[in-house]
């Protein structure tokens, strides 16, 4: 779990938070409630891609599809319980970048777009 001292869920900063699902239509799922539950501005899904990874003391190989997930970080708390609740794996990929830069209004715009809820 991300230490709540690296992302303070009460600040207005840009962050993508990163995640892979086993396969497209899980992906896609897991997309569309993230962002009809506006946490999110938007979720990149990508192509898939294969992972090495190491897992129960073997080299493991697999198709992954990852997710670009860009929201706020007063947000961060809520995403990661809806991740981690609706995904499939034991132990999900949840990986919370902060943006640094980026053009004005499209930061705006996440932060626009992911308004705060009476849960937060």
């Amino acid at each position: 779990m991300l230490a709540q001292e690296a992302i303070q869920p009460t600040t207005m900063e840009s962050i993508l938070v990163i995640t892979t699902l086993p396969d497209r239509e899980k992906a896609l799922a897991l997309a569309r409630k993230l962002v009809e539950a506006r946490l999110t501005a938007c979720v990149n899904v990508m192509a898939e891609c294969t992972s090495v990874y190491h897992w129960q003391e073997k080299c493991e190989t697999a198709g992954e599809v990852p997710l670009f997930i860009k929201t706020t970080a007063r947000h961060y708390s809520r995403l990661e319980r809806l991740i981690v609740s609706a995904h499939p794996y034991e132990l999900p990929e949840i990986i919370a970048v902060p943006i640094k830069g980026g053009l004005p209004a499209y930061l705006k715009w996440i932060a626009d777009e992911t308004p705060l809820s009476d849960e937060e």
